[in-house]
């Protein structure tokens, strides 16, 4: 059985409007309207998850509770790596069950998101508003993510292969800050 595979990039937009304008344009629709997400990355005391190069993380996005755990990032043009995702339904008690394991808190990041489809298409676009910029997120085969990012007006010049949490990472050396939580209240 294959294991199934997240295959994205990101790409850099000025401002929220002017993403969904863009995407709406080109014929997309809304599959899920805007909502605000929390997302919790969980690690141990060592660090061990983030320095094999995986991920875990808890999701609240509304009403849904989303675990996803990611596997190591495969080299290439495109954000790939193995994903599983499961829902939960109590917030705390899954953040209890994780800490009674020895995962606590490494990152905490904010995010509004839309997500578009267009017809019947293999993949998905969406729209995320952080609080260190504006993203769009092209899920899919990579072909697909090619012809789209062109049809968007983008190439793969414009690719961003990082994590929020690198992204951030990033933010934080360029602008002096510390910090482990990427909020719209306290970004600065």
């Amino acid at each position: 059985m294959a294991k199934p595979e997240e295959i994205e990039v990101k790409i850099a937009v000025s401002n929220a409007a002017k993403g969904r304008a863009l995407v709406r344009g080109r014929g997309f629709r809304v599959l899920h309207r805007r909502v605000f997400e929390q997302n919790i990355v969980l690690d141990d005391a060592s660090g061990s998850v983030k320095r094999r190069g995986l991920l875990l993380r808890v999701r609240s996005a509304g009403k849904a509770i989303t675990v996803t755990f990611k596997g190591a990032e495969v080299p290439g043009v495109f954000k790939r790596r193995e994903e599983r995702e499961f829902q939960a339904n109590d917030l705390g008690e899954c953040l209890a069950v994780f800490q009674g394991l020895g995962f606590g808190t490494s990152l905490r990041y904010e995010k509004y998101r839309t997500e578009f489809v267009r017809g019947d298409e293999p993949g998905h676009v969406t729209l995320d508003e952080t609080p260190i910029g504006v993203f769009m997120e092209l899920e899919g085969p990579s072909r697909w993510i090619d012809h789209t990012a062109r049809d968007l007006g983008f190439s793969r010049d414009d690719y961003i292969g990082l994590s929020y949490s690198r992204l951030f990472e990033k933010w934080c050396r360029e602008h002096g800050v510390v910090s482990n939580n990427m909020s719209f209240g306290e970004k600065s």
